[in-house]
């Protein structure tokens, strides 16, 4: 399967039992709820998805997993966030094995790469698999921006395609745009950005808070690539203090109180992670629970014809 990269991508959480073992059943569920939503691909192994705690074996078990649930409807991306050059070239080779159609690439974790370091690492991994790859440009948490210059060098390797654009500059949308056309697709990362980034041209949104409220956030885009402005963004005004439990450093446990709440998951996470609890949980909570409360109804999303 090639991928279109465009549409709701969700980064899925990791489900995990209060034994702290993978929480198949659950994650299978929620998967299929994105699935009926109308997410057009599932990113598994990011941040969100706990991925610096899970073991390849069960790297392993969610690809396999969601491949067989989505059955080839949507693609399954892996994400690869390595220290080393050499463990993201297995988790690469594996990805390809278990079934995933496309790769998620952070850069180098823990040491920060320079221009030439960086560049390197992304070709050497991109030449060695066959599949499609999204760079992930996330310098907030990450510290290492990838820059215009960088993927001016990177232009020229055909299966690194697209750009999880989470700089949290909406300009760098226009940026890329101006200087690239449409070589590089490129999806928004950060929730509290979407709408306005895919109004600058971003072609799709990998999402958060879509783990907890698949439709709408397909919604959302769907509306706004079909020019349904309007509509778009009554659901977006109502999202958007959903959507900030996306860049706080809890948001795995943001999230996943957000999926328990909408019947879609738990909060179970893995430590070091814990639970929320006390004040913080009541704060979380509240939000939440008035966004269920207040809920709108939404319009026929399914069947708008989307411009790109």
């Amino acid at each position: 399967m090639a991928i279109v990269w465009k549409g709701v991508f969700p980064a899925l959480t990791t489900k995990f039992t209060a034994g702290d073992q993978l929480d198949q059943a659950l994650f299978e569920s929620n998967l299929r709820a994105q699935l009926d939503a109308g997410v057009e691909g599932i990113i598994l192994g990011g941040s969100l998805g706990e991925a610096s705690v899970l073991e390849t074996a069960e790297k392993e078990v969610l690809v396999k997993s969601a491949v067989n649930v989505a059955a080839g409807k949507v693609p399954v991306v892996l994400n690869i966030a390595e220290g080393s050059t050499r463990e993201a070239l297995r988790q690469a080779a594996l990805a390809k094995q278990w079934g995933a159609k496309g790769l998620m690439l952070l850069p180098p974790m823990r040491y920060k790469s320079d221009h030439r370091e960086t560049v390197a690492y992304f070709k050497t991994i991109a030449a060695s698999t066959d599949l499609p790859i999204m760079i992930y440009n996330n310098p907030v948490d990450y510290k290492i921006e990838v820059t215009l210059q960088m993927f001016e060098e990177l232009a020229e390797v055909e299966n690194i395609q697209a750009v999880k654009e989470s700089t949290r500059d909406v300009s760098n949308v226009t940026r890329m745009i101006n200087t690239f056309g449409d070589r590089f697709k490129i999806l928004c990362g950060v929730d509290t950005l979407a709408m306005e980034e895919m109004l600058m041209g971003a072609v799709g949104w990998v999402g958060g808070l879509v783990c907890a409220f698949p439709a709408e956030t397909v919604a959302v885009y769907k509306l706004v690539k079909a020019g349904k402005i309007e509509e778009a963004l009554k659901i977006y005004r109502w999202f958007l203090p959903l959507l900030e439990l996306d860049i706080h450093p809890k948001l795995v446990q943001y999230i996943k109180l957000a999926e328990a709440e909408a019947g879609l998951g738990s909060e179970h996470v893995r430590a070091p992670r814990l639970v929320l609890e006390g004040e913080e949980r009541t704060q979380v909570l509240d939000v939440i629970r008035e966004a269920l409360r207040t809920r709108p109804a939404l319009p026929e999303y399914k069947t708008l014809a989307v411009a790109l």
